[in-house]
């Protein structure tokens, strides 16, 4: 990537057109003496890319310097139980969902409560592109330009009142659509939550495209948020509702084992996975894939300038 001035140009985002030309190399095999053995792969390949354009201008403020992880990894390598467990299930079984029509509730202690379909919400604000950097729980991480707007935008439409202190997120759990809902590995539908000053913080991302386009399925179509300071499974996908509380709400993952994933699940190098060290990672970027050499990661994912003053006084070892 090149920089001017320190700010990535929009012409700079360009690793898709690789992996188009890659798809291209994969028809062409396929018509001969390869194709029985791409077919199947294939038809799961066609998953990854959605045409419908998103009018996103690059934000550079909030714009890493990184190498981009690249359109097939992030869209072939993903986190979705609602799709399967394992890291390539979201890719292979997306396609099942269907994103039109699609709405959205935001409630609970707000002055003006609203239902709003997706084609509302895409309009409410100014589309930006941010790249971010994302940490996943399991010590991979990626670089990724995503598309969409600060959450707080959506926030303060609806006024949250005084007596708001938390925001609750709600994923769709349709058994017909998303196969891996019909196991009981967590208590559907999928929930997380932040407090409503870290979902205020302009950094937390309202998402509805990767790459310019609209999100693919498997990554969270066709709305999720997007919280880089925090692990991968903090942003939460293919949201349905948006409530405001008063109490912490009880989310998925700390269901599941407390012990392992707490309620914050801010990145931080300090803090090991019960299981594992969280003080390095592996970045997935296009040229070197899942095979990437570990770096040191960073408190907060980096993003500390922005984010450590809501955590001043909190002992983040506690309140992982």
């Amino acid at each position: 990537m090149r920089f001017i001035d320190n700010t990535i140009l929009p012409s700079d985002i360009t690793p898709k057109g690789v992996f188009e030309g890659r798809r291209e190399l994969i028809k062409a095999a396929a018509a001969g003496s390869f194709g029985l053995a791409l077919a199947p792969w294939f038809s799961r390949e066609a998953l990854a890319s959605n045409p419908e354009k998103l009018a996103a201008t690059l934000n550079p403020a909030y714009a890493v310097k990184d190498e981009l992880s690249g359109y097939k990894n992030v869209t072939t390598y993903n986190n979705f139980y609602e799709f399967g467990t394992d890291k390539t299930d979201p890719f292979a079984n997306a396609g099942t969902l269907q994103t039109r029509p699609w709405t959205i509730s935001i409630e609970g202690l707000v002055k003006k409560p609203v239902t709003l379909d997706i084609d509302a919400l895409l309009k409410l604000a100014p589309m930006e592109e941010r790249v971010y950097r994302m940490r996943c729980v399991e010590g991979w991480s990626m670089v990724i330009p995503w598309d969409g707007y600060s959450l707080s935008k959506l926030l303060s439409k609806v006024e949250p009142l005084g007596s708001a202190k938390y925001v609750e997120f709600i994923s769709l759990a349709d058994r017909k659509q998303m196969p891996g809902v019909k196991s009981n590995i967590l208590d559907w539908p999928y929930k997380e939550g932040l407090r409503l000053d870290e979902a205020m913080n302009p950094l937390t991302l309202l998402t509805f495209g990767l790459y310019g386009e609209a999100l693919p399925k498997q990554n969270g179509a066709p709305v999720r948020i997007v919280v880089p300071w925090k692990y991968g499974f903090k942003s939460a996908k293919s949201i349905v509702k948006i409530r405001l509380t008063e109490e912490m709400p009880k989310t998925s993952w700390s269901q599941f084992d407390a012990r392992e994933y707490g309620f914050y699940s801010n990145v931080n190098p300090l803090v090991d996975h019960p299981r594992w060290s969280q003080a390095t990672e592996r970045r997935i970027a296009e040229n070197k894939g899942v095979f990437a050499p570990k770096i040191k990661t960073e408190m907060f994912n980096g993003y500390g300038d922005l984010v450590a003053s809501m955590y001043s006084g909190m002992d983040l070892k506690k309140f992982y």
